[in-house]
């Protein structure tokens, strides 16, 4: 049986979660698609909020489709950072200070990138969390592992051990409400000599009575004092399974039903123990996954256990293959010379994610299993997999960089065994996957010709904006009210102006009201049908009509809201 998590097993686990880095929030440029045939940089600087260059944060980027950075920097003196030889692809940038965190992004602001772009990143000083602990009698409680973790993402973000007076301090937080507790087992050390213990959460309980700390960023939270219970937890311990050859370890997940988690790493194996400490009375789910150098993954399916005043042994965990979908994006191209000069698209900036259904069988899921499958990159031939799709019901969501091209259509084998030969809409109805399933056939299909249309809100006198106003797009022609691509959304800026591209020709009615939950992204789900519907009743009967023709690039339109 092993007691202490592996740390070399865990820093691959933090290195190859986007979780574990802040994100990006602005561009500036993007060259033309035609200087994107060889390998490229990607530049930017970093600065704090009032514009002073920051140096020494460390400048991370990687493709979708993998998960070890492709290239690093460090920013200069200047706050400069250069990102070199880089294929063509989309990328994540992620960036990491010891001090400092980057602002959110804002909603709906994707965190793409492309060689060319120039990149500004500010950053704010991280708020601190600081106070000590105690034993029940008031003596200091030296060497103990305190950490925190944000409510929301149930993320452990920071862990320090307390000193020789019994203080700690967490710095470098994002804004958000925190839990903090002090000792209990997993973490990124192992050893410790509190690790046996339940967890004491500040002040001096346990999990579900936690004081939940509001971090702001730049300030410091003092005197979250915790008042050590010392009480020593269970013991949850079994074994992993698998006969799945290539693994290079396994990481066993213990999640509580009330957030958090405990990690311990297990060595490869067809049959390998585990064991947990300091775990307390409650109710839990048990998850193994394997770590590959191939990048697929297996998982065990989530095992529920009850702890209640005993140790739980003999748990028995057997790791799964994933599964995947296979396709490939396809371009289909104007016969005519409407156009003009044509715009070519790089296939491997062609980005495709598969999105879970957030139904009652997700939630039954522990929460880091969702963010195992990555989107992928499609390659020069625009052959792409999306691995490591865990158990559920899918939708596929595209992303490109022409701008003469629109999402045209995407279409997958029908799933049927009486009509295997048959075709499906892949937006209509949401894709099944089950564990270990191989799916092939994904088709999408982008297309040349596509319009775009910019202008600004018209307000009548004394009209001011909604709050996150948005503009939809719904089709106007009675055969396509239920082309679900056929519906389009972007926000309206502080000053008014509005933004659309990519957009499919044809005739469209145009609304502007505040944000649906969910945005764009929720109205082109597959169930969302009378969510369409309802908005494109409401598009008609504002009478607010303009037809796009291909490639045709509408500037200055004036939209008036009044009896909207």
């Amino acid at each position: 049986m092993m007691k202490a998590l592996s740390f070399n097993i865990l820093a691959i686990l933090l290195l190859t979660s986007s979780h574990a880095f802040a994100q990006v929030v602005s561009t500036s440029q993007t060259t033309n698609q035609t200087t994107r045939t060889k390998t490229g940089s990607i530049t930017g600087t970093v600065v704090i909020e009032n514009g002073q260059p920051l140096r020494n944060a460390l400048i991370y980027v990687r493709t979708f489709s993998s998960a070890r950075p492709a290239q690093s920097a460090m920013t200069d003196s200047e706050g400069k950072f250069e990102l070199n030889g880089l294929e063509p692809s989309t990328y994540q940038i992620f960036a990491r200070h010891s001090v400092y965190t980057l602002l959110p992004r804002d909603e709906g602001t994707a965190n793409n990138y492309h060689i060319g772009d120039s990149v500004k990143l500010v950053m704010v000083k991280g708020g601190v969390i600081t106070g000590t602990v105690t034993m029940q009698t008031g003596e200091p409680v030296i060497g103990v592992r305190v950490r925190a973790a944000a409510v929301s993402t149930n993320e452990n973000v920071q862990e320090r051990f307390t000193d020789d007076r019994g203080v700690y301090r967490l710095y470098g937080l994002p804004s958000g409400k925190y839990v903090v507790w002090a000792g209990g087992g997993g973490g990124a050390y192992s050893g410790g000599a509190y690790d046996n213990d339940v967890p004491t959460y500040a002040p001096a309980s346990p999990r579900d009575t936690a004081a939940e700390i509001d971090v702001r960023a730049g300030d410091e939270t003092t005197n979250v004092d915790i008042r050590y219970r010392g009480e020593p937890g269970r013991i949850v311990s079994g074994t992993v399974n698998s006969s799945i050859s290539g693994i290079s370890g396994v990481l066993v997940t213990l999640t509580p039903a009330d957030g958090g988690s405990q990690v311990v790493g297990v060595p490869p194996g067809e049959r390998q123990g585990f064991v947990l400490y300091g775990v307390d009375d409650g109710e839990y789910t048990l998850t193994a996954r394997s770590l590959q150098q191939s990048g697929e993954l297996a998982i065990s399916p989530p095992k529920r256990i009850s702890v209640r005043g005993a140790d739980v042994t003999g748990v028995e965990l057997s790791l799964k293959p994933l599964g995947s979908v296979s396709g490939q994006v396809v371009l289909e191209e104007l016969k005519t010379k409407e156009c003009g000069m044509r715009e070519p698209l790089m296939l491997t900036e062609t980005l495709v994610s598969a999105w879970h259904k957030q139904d009652e069988a997700a939630k039954a899921q522990p929460k880091f299993v969702w963010g195992l499958g990555a989107p992928a990159n499609a390659d020069a031939q625009g052959n792409l997999i999306l691995q490591n799709l865990a158990p559920g019901n899918y939708y596929f969501v595209t992303r490109f960089v022409a701008q003469s091209w629109y999402l045209q259509s995407i279409s997958i084998p029908s799933a049927s065994a009486q009509e295997p030969k048959k075709t499906v809409d892949a937006t209509r109805v949401w894709t099944t996957v089950k564990i270990g399933d191989r799916i092939s056939g994904l088709k999408i299909t982008l297309a040349e010709g596509a319009a775009s249309l910019s202008g600004q809100i018209e307000l009548a006198e004394g009209e001011a904006l909604a709050e996150k106003l948005f503009i939809y797009l719904v089709p106007a022609e009675k055969e396509s009210a239920d082309e679900v691509l056929r519906f389009y959304a972007a926000p309206v800026d502080s000053e008014g102006k509005i933004t659309l591209k990519n957009l499919a020709p044809g005739r469209y009615w145009l609304l502007g009201r505040p944000a649906i939950e969910g945005g764009l992204t929720k109205l082109r789900l597959p169930d969302e049908t009378d969510s369409r519907a309802k908005l494109r009743r409401e598009a008609e009967a504002g009478k607010t009509e303009i037809e796009l023709k291909p490639c045709q690039n509408v500037t200055d339109y004036r939209l008036k809201l009044s009896g909207q």
